[in-house]
């Protein structure tokens, strides 16, 4: 980690890359500034941009646009943003003690509304698929639907594993975090809607908002649940880890399709990895944090995050800032509309934005969004100048980036982990 430092900061000074190149941004009360508006000098966001395609990545810039540029200063100038909530309001101080607006923490209450009316919305639309897809096999269908049942999962295989894994689920819940069985099989019940949310925003933006999936539970139990954190914060977490799990495998089928590979053997493959990892995974854990004040030396940012807002919830939805209980009710209208438009009228739809780019939008930060642009107007451009060429290449190369970068992370993660456990320094 040492030489690695060492060639890091030799590269740094002969191409500076900041975190964030800053963009000018609206003018704010008691000079507060704006976290993550900016470009990110990154090729992760690009490639996911490439892959993703300019109507939702465009959707999603406008979400962040109206969150930082109209929203975030109108409500901020008449004391609406926080009104002294804690964790909504200045809830950052920049290095030298001004303070800095996170804009997604009050904006993830109304994205997360539009995000998961608009998937509701648009797969009622669709009951007819879900109905074929969950119905049990019947036989006949000619030579091509038999092939296609010996390597498809079968419906059935869901109804036989569902009793006993909620059974499971329901029971540690409660003998660990002391949630009662219909608080459990209603977390049980959300993980398969908000399942569904996060499918549809990953496949239509290559992002699963974990998080913003959690706060729907959260919200929920703050009603059936007042003054009880810790089932709070443990259902929102069951229901969060279930929808994210369920929106990357479903990343990994698709990957297995472009591929060749038999979805049953994956789908098998993926159940008994479960088991294994629990294995590789509980006794590192408990050696990693055996007790409370081991957990505590890490900083854990996303858990304070949902630590602080389980508090905040406990007293009830009450505690929330008005503003963010109305724009739950404008976002949830909005995730209404938006796919009926594109149900009644089909030809609108390249005018219309994306429900899920646009909620998604105001759930990440300014930069985020920027980065996918910038990739989608890339892919773009490479279409119209060389059509054959970018249809070859342009998924590819995408992959590449986001693949790229994401390893490079973890693996510096990995060697300055390693260097720290040897005592090698900073």
């Amino acid at each position: 980690t040492h030489w690695l430092g060492k060639a890091a900061g030799a590269v740094a000074k002969v191409v500076p890359l900041p975190e964030l190149w800053r963009i000018p941004g609206p003018r704010l009360a008691s000079g507060y500034s704006l976290f993550g508006l900016g470009f990110e000098p990154g090729v992760l966001m690009i490639g996911a941009g490439m892959i993703m395609g300019l109507r939702t990545s465009l959707s999603m810039l406008l979400g962040s646009f109206v969150l930082y540029y109209i929203l975030s200063p109108g409500l901020l100038d008449h004391d609406l943003l926080g009104q002294g909530v804690a964790g909504f309001h200045a809830s950052i101080l920049s290095p030298d003690g001004s303070p800095v607006l996170v804009p997604r923490r009050w904006g993830v209450w109304g994205g997360t509304a539009l995000m998961v009316f608009s998937s509701l919305t648009a797969f009622a639309f669709q009951w007819r698929t879900l109905l074929r897809s969950l119905r049990l096999e019947r036989g006949g269908g000619g030579e091509v639907a038999r092939a296609l049942a010996r390597i498809e999962v079968p419906a059935r295989w869901l109804w036989v594993g569902l009793v006993p894994i909620t059974i499971g689920v329901v029971f540690f819940m409660n003998i660990s975090f002391h949630i009662s069985i219909p608080l459990g099989l209603l977390a049980v019940a959300m993980s398969f809607v908000l399942a569904l949310v996060a499918c549809r925003a990953t496949g239509e933006t290559d992002t699963t908002p974990i998080g913003a999936m959690g706060k729907v539970t959260q919200l929920v139990y703050a009603v059936l649940a007042r003054n009880n954190t810790v089932v709070n914060l443990m259902a929102a977490g069951t229901t969060a880890a279930a929808a994210g799990s369920a929106a990357d495998l479903l990343t990994d089928l698709k990957s297995g399709y472009l591929l060749g590979a038999n979805p049953r053997r994956q789908f098998l493959a993926q159940f008994f990895g479960i088991f294994f990892g629990t294995v590789a995974i509980v006794p590192a854990w408990l050696m990693l944090a055996p007790d409370l004040a081991s957990l505590q030396k890490f900083a854990l940012p996303s858990a304070s995050a949902w630590k602080a807002m389980a508090d905040l919830l406990a007293g009830g939805v009450g505690n929330l800032p008005a503003s963010a209980l109305w724009a739950v009710v404008v976002g949830s209208a909005i995730g209404l509309v938006l796919p009926v438009i594109e149900y009644v009228r089909p030809h609108w739809r390249r005018f219309v934005p994306s429900a899920m780019g646009v909620g998604l939008g105001m759930v990440v930060d300014f930069s985020n969004s920027l980065g996918f642009v910038a990739g989608a107007l890339v892919a773009w451009g490479w279409t119209c100048a060389r059509r054959k060429q970018a249809e070859s290449f342009n998924i590819p190369l995408a992959s590449g980036f986001v693949a790229g970068e994401s390893l490079v992370a973890a693996l510096l993660t990995i060697l300055c982990a390693f260097g720290g456990l040897l005592g090698l320094g900073r």
